[in-house]
């Protein structure tokens, strides 16, 4: 199985060495969901740099034995009713300093507490995603669905602010068409809407990719700059020196 470390990025195959997995009923009498197991996943990095575990547990459904009078997982039949990212506490991508604090902090947050309150992460990620347009942009209207709006004018007018691509508002755009997250763009950002988790989820990964092609790609153009002034000026002090 092909995997990516959420610590350390690095890109490996899992083996029997790096990972073990746990399943296990609970011989109980049927619970509303009917019988259920545990079933819990480790994953160690094999980066020696890294060496972290990724763990995971799931609450899935379990099958009875009359013979045994037993529970026991059917991975035939493999459904899980809950999941919970137990190691990293969230998949949440680390983030560069020179991205504002509370944009950060927000991002994190809503990652943190996707599987458990998928409505209070999309909140916060609304939040961040409220605060990368007027911060990146320079836009505050109000309310996210004005500054989506004015943001979108801009472009379409050509005077969108610098690094600033079509493709990233389109995307921004898009998400004002998926369920509950666009019929309540209009409202506080603060206010919580019931969303689903795979909504909370669309709004997290449109934040890591803004934070890429705005504040990522902003910070490498200017060392980029930087370093084509630094060898200039080294260069203008080394002709100096040779015309004395």
């Amino acid at each position: 199985m092909n995997w990516t470390c959420p610590y350390c990025h690095h890109a490996q195959v899992v083996t029997k060495e790096t990972a073990a997995t746990i399943n296990e009923g609970f011989t109980t009498i049927k619970t509303d969901l009917g019988h259920i197991g545990l079933y819990a996943e480790a994953i160690v990095c094999a980066n020696p740099d890294c060496n972290k575990a990724t763990v995971s547990a799931s609450i899935v459904a379990g099958h009875f034995s009359p013979s045994t009078r037993k529970v026991y997982i059917s991975h035939s039949d493999f459904r899980t009713h809950h999941k919970m990212q137990l190691l990293p506490e969230s998949l949440a991508k680390p983030q560069p300093e020179y991205i504002p604090q509370p944009l950060r902090e927000d991002y994190i947050e809503a990652c943190r507490i996707r599987d458990l309150s998928p409505k209070a992460s999309a909140t916060l990620a609304r939040r961040c995603l409220q605060g990368m347009i007027r911060d990146f942009c320079g836009i505050s209207e109000g309310t996210l669905f004005k500054e989506i709006q004015a943001l979108h004018e801009r472009v379409v007018e050509g005077n969108a602010p610098k690094g600033v691509s079509e493709d990233s508002v389109e995307a921004i755009d898009h998400i004002r068409k998926i369920g509950n997250i666009g019929a309540h763009m209009g409202k506080d950002i603060n206010v919580i809407i019931d969303v689903e988790p795979e909504e909370a989820q669309v709004l997290i990964e449109l934040i890591e990719t803004l934070f890429d092609e705005w504040y990522v790609a902003r910070q490498k153009r200017e060392d980029r700059i930087a370093r084509v002034k630094a060898i200039a000026d080294e260069k203008a002090g080394q002709k100096l020196i040779s015309q004395r």
